[in-house]
């Protein structure tokens, strides 16, 4: 009995250091994400603006009660509803572009970067990680002045081979593929900005493939192409979905780099969700019906993720 109560004691005294160690981070959790997420759900249903007066948190009086009206708004023929279906469209595009485009360049790097002496694998994936911690706005501003239009070095570059320069972020007319010249430079500049994150990715979900499966495909002779294709890109399976789920997410919520460089031009041609949030938030004061584009994106971001996972789950593991 005596050693069931000291048991007893220490797990109250347990429970306790639990509650007073996770309370602080609870309420932190409430006040900083909960709290912020439930009030933009509630002023969804309120034409809301801060510049104008309410009865109670700033809601009625001004900012009248419209019920469903906001969502109803943005898949409308109205000005809101052409401009998220422009940014919708824009956005997605974009996303589109960025997977493809950077699983392509980073999972074959990585794999040569694998091979090379391994003293030169941690200078390797310094000079590709440095870009990834260099604050996106500098990136942008750099970015900015390699497509400036006037002294840039890319018109620099061109003009010193006798080719004609080009207003890169501004051209509202020039397109590849129907893609705007402006979206596929943003597209680079992105892709050049965040490679180096999935790249040490990779270079780990490779780190930790037993040799012994491709010493097994050397003496069956398999060649390096054979064994990166049915070796390597099965085994790195779980990795690539965490790639492609994480760079899926973090290219629908880039705001940095279309806000420094182009604002959204020419004519809305670089417009995203995130930028068109900020806009009509900021700028045009609609709270309300920016919570709602919010809550459009959430809901985008949400049904891609679980898409996502459905399709690059497996059951097995190595």
């Amino acid at each position: 009995m005596p050693a069931l109560r000291a048991r007893g004691r220490l797990l109250r005294s347990q429970h306790r250091f639990a509650a007073v160690s996770l309370t602080p981070i609870m309420l932190y959790m409430m006040g900083f994400t909960l709290l912020p997420m439930v009030w933009a759900v509630v002023i969804t249903l309120f034409r809301y603006s801060p510049t104008r007066e309410g009865v109670f948190l700033g809601l009625g009086g001004g900012n009248p009660f419209v019920g469903l009206r906001n969502y109803l708004d943005i898949f409308s023929s109205s000005i809101n509803g052409q401009l998220f279906r422009l940014s919708l469209k824009n956005t997605f595009i974009f996303a589109l572009l960025v997977l493809p485009l950077n699983l392509a360049i980073t999972l074959p790097l990585a794999v040569l970067i694998e091979t090379v002496h391994h003293r030169l694998k941690t200078v390797f994936r310094t000079i590709y990680f440095l870009p990834t911690v260099t604050s996106l706005v500098a990136v942008s501003l750099v970015w900015g002045v390699i497509y400036n239009p006037t002294f840039g070095l890319l018109n620099l570059a061109l003009r010193a081979v006798g080719l004609k320069g080009m207003p890169w972020l501004s051209d509202p007319k020039t397109t590849v593929l129907g893609i705007p010249l402006p979206m596929i430079c943003l597209i680079v500049t992105y892709v050049w900005q965040d490679m180096g994150y999935n790249l040490v990715i990779f270079i780990a979900g490779l780190q930790g493939i037993p040799e012994v499966f491709h010493e097994a495909a050397r003496v069956d002779g398999a060649n390096s192409w054979q064994r990166f294709w049915h070796i390597t890109v099965p085994l790195l399976r779980s990795t690539l979905t965490f790639v492609i789920v994480m760079t899926m997410l973090s290219s629908w919520q880039v705001f940095v780099i279309f806000y420094v460089m182009t604002r959204g031009g020419p004519g809305n041609l670089t417009r995203t969700l995130v930028l068109h949030i900020y806009e009509t938030a900021f700028r045009h004061q609609e709270m309300g019906l920016a919570a709602t584009v919010a809550m459009a994106l959430f809901a985008i971001i949400m049904l891609t993720t679980l898409l996502q996972m459905r399709l690059l789950r497996r059951e097995w593991e190595y």
